[in-house]
């Protein structure tokens, strides 16, 4: 009963840092297993569908850009690797994360800690631990694509390539930009030259972005995205999350200064009413019976958008 860590996501410009926490158990053999980066997409994406199958536990732990910018890339490594392995529930005797770095030395767990090189080739809970990590992190990032078309983060996943240059030098940095990172320094609190080209913000992409900041924050409060912007004729819901037996559904609302009110002041009787009825609706088309359900608000400003405020409704 090992318990594989490994991370990606640790030389980007933009998106998160993910760290793969993998138990797979006496037994369990899964063909095909290695270093993720030595894989195909269509084969990692085959082998992260049966290790989600087959395996004791996994665990996720995420930090955005933004948190990243804070923390440094070192801290950032180990609030990461915490926060997945708090999401192991099974007995394991030994933890092994690839590298040279103990990231949980001074914790109570850092005792138990192997570190080995290359040890994404060589045990296989790191290896999974590699390739769902990888595998999570490159669906979130062609998520992201889809808010963000002109920097195709589906295609480069946030690395640093002449395409990805090329196009922060036309349009600027968004909120999954590490502007902590030597090639981004110019952009921090928004010291813009003159010369680059950055087309105004539309109010779709303005309230894009504002959503974005606030799935990453549930991200780092421990939420799995589920659903972002769904909608029927009858209602829509900004983001579906789901913490443990929970599923939250919040709306977000963005102000561009303190003189329009606060975010929350919007929330009246009758918006309440409507995302009541959003959640019920969401629930009965699929089917959802064995979770409970939350609404959340969310205030955000500033740009680029920060979470102010997050009220917990019902």
């Amino acid at each position: 009963m090992i318990l594989g860590i490994d991370e990606v996501g640790r030389g980007p410009w933009a998106g998160p840092l993910v760290v793969g926490a993998v138990v797979l158990g006496d037994g369990v053999l899964i063909e095909g297993l290695t270093d993720s980066k030595k894989l195909t997409a269509k084969r990692r994406q085959l082998l992260a569908a049966e290790i989600k199958q087959r395996a004791q536990a996994i665990g996720l732990g995420w930090v955005d850009a933004s948190e990243l910018d804070e923390l440094g890339i070192s801290r950032s490594l180990v609030e990461a690797t915490k926060r997945a392995i708090n999401q192991i529930k099974v007995p394991y005797h030994e933890i092994i994360i690839d590298g040279t770095v103990n990231f949980l030395a001074g914790t109570g767990k850092g005792k138990y800690v192997t570190i080995l090189k290359k040890a994404d080739l060589l045990i296989s809970s790191v290896s999974a631990a590699s390739v769902v990590a990888k595998v999570a992190r490159d669906e979130y990032m062609t998520a992201q694509a889809k808010l963000y078309p002109e920097y195709n983060f589906d295609l480069h996943v946030g690395y640093g390539t002449a395409k990805h240059r090329a196009a922060i030098e036309e349009y600027g940095v968004t909120p999954l930009h590490r502007l902590s990172f030597a090639p981004l320094a110019k952009y921090r609190n928004d010291a813009i030259e003159p010369s680059v080209k950055r087309p105004a913000s539309t109010s779709k992409q303005i309230g894009d972005n504002a959503e974005t900041a606030v799935a990453e924050h549930l991200v780092r409060l421990g939420h799995k995205i589920l659903d972002r912007n769904w909608k029927t004729k009858y209602c829509e819901i900004d983001i579906i999350s789901q913490k443990t037996d929970t599923i939250y559904f919040t709306e977000v609302k963005y102000r561009k200064n303190d003189q329009q009110g606060g975010g929350l002041a919007a929330i009246t009787d009758r918006k309440l009413k409507q995302m009541r009825y959003a959640a019920d609706f969401y629930r009965h088309v699929g089917k959802i019976t064995s979770l409970n359900a939350r609404l959340i608000v969310v205030s955000v400003g500033g740009q680029p958008p920060m979470v102010r405020d997050l009220v917990l409704i019902d």
